[in-house]
């Protein structure tokens, strides 16, 4: 059932697309990788219901929470090789989400733009477009270009935002954790939020921004 939060967002023009657990099925992938991570540093494998309840930015301080200790500089980069490492071996296998191209196709033809914001790194999300032919779609693909302290997305987009220059109040952030509503309402954006990613139901609720179970879902919905 759609929310019907979605009365808020009269006057969307613009979607920016979250990328990983959104328009990339990649749960799988995900979890492989989190617990080739957890046996590497002595914790027990976790299952992606918990993870859907557990997982925060910012990362480092999930991961000492998750691992039951801190982490040296040096430990956070091995954890970080390990996770990438095992998930670009599985990135093969990962699909996108159901509808996906169509419901780009959708959202042009209804005369909005759109673009794509991943925080996953810019050469390795710009590649992945490119490879599953997306890149067409999109007035703009950017990646993590930078880094920051809380890892959030909201400095990322109000960045993308202003490559753009687009109005924040016509656009709408669709993605799959708590962080894209919050880089949303920073940003003067809305959000609508897909419960088929990251983060569970409840918690994408609790933000207060629509939420659904589907991408097509959410296109739906703006283009009611």
């Amino acid at each position: 059932m759609v929310d019907n939060g979605f009365a808020r967002l009269n006057g969307v023009t613009h979607i920016v697309w979250d990328w990983n657990g959104t328009l990339l099925d990649d749960n799988h992938a995900n979890m492989a990788a989190l617990n080739r991570v957890c046996s590497e540093f002595g914790r027990d494998p976790v299952e992606l219901d918990f993870w859907r309840t557990f997982f925060r930015r910012p990362l480092l301080d999930c991961y000492e929470e998750l691992l039951g200790r801190s982490l040296a500089e040096e430990e956070w980069a091995r954890l970080n090789r390990v996770y990438d490492d095992h998930y670009t071996e599985l990135l093969p296998s990962c699909g996108l989400a159901d509808g996906v191209p169509d419901i780009l196709l959708d959202w042009r033809a209804y005369g909005g733009s759109q673009s794509l914001l991943s925080m996953a790194s810019h050469d390795s999300v710009t590649t992945l477009v490119a490879q599953r032919a997306l890149e067409r779609h999109f007035a703009r693909v950017d990646g993590r270009r930078f880094d920051t302290r809380d890892g959030s997305k909201s400095h990322h987009l109000a960045a993308h935002l202003a490559e753009l220059d687009v109005d924040p109040s016509t656009v709408v952030l669709v993605g799959d954790i708590d962080d894209d509503g919050r880089a949303a309402t920073e940003a003067g954006a809305h959000a609508v939020l897909v419960a088929a990613g990251m983060m569970s139901r409840e918690r994408l609720e609790a933000t207060g921004h629509p939420v659904v179970d589907t991408p097509r879902e959410a296109v739906a919905a703006l283009c009611a």
